[in-house]
Formats: structure tokens, sequence, C-alpha cells
């Protein structure tokens, strides 16, 4: 295979295979159900007869496997601070030192990862950041301020939600239940597109087939709003995080298994009564009214 044979030459010379098995790719004890695309070889000589979408797929899967074989990349990081008068001002960039697994994982085809102009200039400012000394002075041509805009949050895909629905731990701010969290997230790698896919078949959200841009219907919104307003606490991973603390005191025997599911059930139990005498009727109107104007065909 053309585009990975130089790459694949530089592995063997330099034995980067050696010891793979002791990495966090190859670990026997945490096989789980999980995905992964590797490849594996077989076909290789149909690849000519597939379309160039199919190709260039092909080209990132084994680009993506033979990083993990290749060193990180290293920066240079370089923090800079300048005085005129009694105003300071601070630049901070990085400068990409050895390109490490970088090398291999640029596709051929269509637009490069990094900006090559950018990185020039960088460059050059580091060779002249490198020369200076402490307390010296420099001449400054002149000053520009630069005027823009935030942009806001993008749309979720079934891809970057797929990724928001593993990293949830970064919602929580105790640090406790975050490192809890952090291994699991919401849901399994093997049942998060099933989650999706099943939010979708019950019009709770909409996913558009040729973006993947996932969007909320008015019943998914009005399902959010009534949870919100009778039990808020199922929206917040902090009670994913502490069922998944409790799950692991259970595997480490410092609780039972029947305390646990005391403690559940109790929760359990507690909401639903809470909820049954919940009088919210009129304010799930009103969220009701408000979110049924922006679905208006």
């Amino acid at each position: 295979y053309g585009p990975a044979k130089e790459y694949a030459n530089v592995i063997l010379e330099q034995n980067w295979q050696q010891g793979l098995e002791k990495t966090r790719y190859v670990n026997d004890k945490q096989i789980t159900d999980h995905y992964a695309i590797i490849p594996t070889g077989q076909g290789l000589g149909a690849l000519r007869s597939v379309s160039s979408i199919a190709a260039n797929v092909y080209e990132v899967i084994v680009r993506r496997f033979l990083s993990i074989f290749y060193p990180a990349a290293q920066y240079q990081k370089v923090a800079l601070t300048l005085l005129r008068g009694k105003e300071r001002y601070f630049a901070n960039f990085k400068v990409l030192s050895q390109e490490g697994y970088l090398a291999v994982a640029n596709h051929s085809f269509g637009r490069k990862n990094k900006d090559e102009e950018e990185e020039k200039y960088s460059e050059a400012l580091l060779q002249f950041v490198n020369q200076m000394k402490k307390q010296q002075e420099i001449s400054v041509k002149q000053f520009e301020i630069k005027e823009g805009e935030t942009s806001p949050p993008k749309r979720y895909t079934s891809g970057s939600l797929i990724l928001a629905m593993e990293n949830a731990g970064q919602l929580i701010e105790d640090e406790e239940l975050r490192a809890q969290i952090k291994g699991c997230g919401i849901g399994t790698s093997a049942t998060r597109a099933e989650i999706i896919k099943k939010l979708t078949n019950i019009n709770y959200i909409a996913l558009n087939k040729k973006t993947q841009v996932v969007t909320p219907t008015l019943q998914g919104e009005l399902i959010h709003d009534v949870v919100f307003y009778s039990i808020q606490s199922l929206l917040d991973p902090k009670l994913t995080a502490s069922w998944e603390k409790g799950l692991g005191l259970v595997a480490n025997g410092e609780i039972t298994e029947q305390e646990y599911m005391d403690k559940l059930e109790g929760f359990v139990s507690r909401r639903i009564a809470a909820v049954r005498g919940l009088q919210n009727q009129s304010e799930l109107r009103y969220v009701f009214t408000q979110a049924a104007q922006f679905y208006k065909k």
C-alpha cells in the first residue's frame, strides 16, 4: 500500500513496534465491548476499484493505525512579556520541534491540518525570541487593535455527541466525582451510538442524514422540560458519577450489594413520591408554549 510503505519501513527500521504490548493501546486485561477500526491487509488488490471517497477513508484508517507506533509530537512553548510604560503585553505560542506521529498522520488529500505560512512565521519569531534576554529593550514599529467576535458553539453532530457523552465528566466540578466518571462517561463505547439511534427513532432528536447534525424535536424539548421541572438531578452527570462511585465501592468490598440497592431504591421511591406531590401543570404549560413557537411549520 503506497501511502503507508514509507512509514511502515521507518517503524520496522527503528523497532518502534517493540514494547507496544505494554502500552495503553494493547491491554488484554481491559477487553470489553468496544469498537476499533484497523487495516487487515485483506482485499488490498481490490482497493483500486473502490470510489475515491472509500480510498480516502481507507488511507485515514491506515495512517491513524500507524500513528500509534510513532513517538509523540513535541512542541516548544514560549511565553513573552513586554513592558511599555505602565502597560504589560503578553504573548504565548508554541512551535513544533519534533514532528513525531504527525509525519504519518497528515493524509495526502484535501486541506492539510497545519498552516505552513503560520508555522514559518512562528519559527522565525522563535529564533528572534531565543536571542532575547531579560530586561532587553526592543524597538516597536506599531500597535494594532484587532477586533473580532466570538462564534456561538457549533451544533452537535452524531460524532461530536458521542465524544461529549464519553467525556461527560468534564462538566463536573467535584474532583472525586469527575474522576469516577472519567473512565465511563454516559453509556459505553458499544452503546452510545445506539442511544442516539434510539432517541432518533422515538422522535426525541432529529438527525440530518447528510450533515449528521443533531437537533432537538418539539417532543424532545417537552420531555426535557418535564424532567427538568420534576427530577432535575436526572439531567446532571453528577448523578451518573455518584452511582458509578457506588458500584466501585461494591466492587472493592467497601459496601455490600444490598446496601447499594437499598440506596438506589430509596432514591427512586423518594423521587416518585416528590413527583406525585408536584402541582406544576401551569408552569409546564407555559414552557411548552414557549418551546412550541420555534417549531411552527
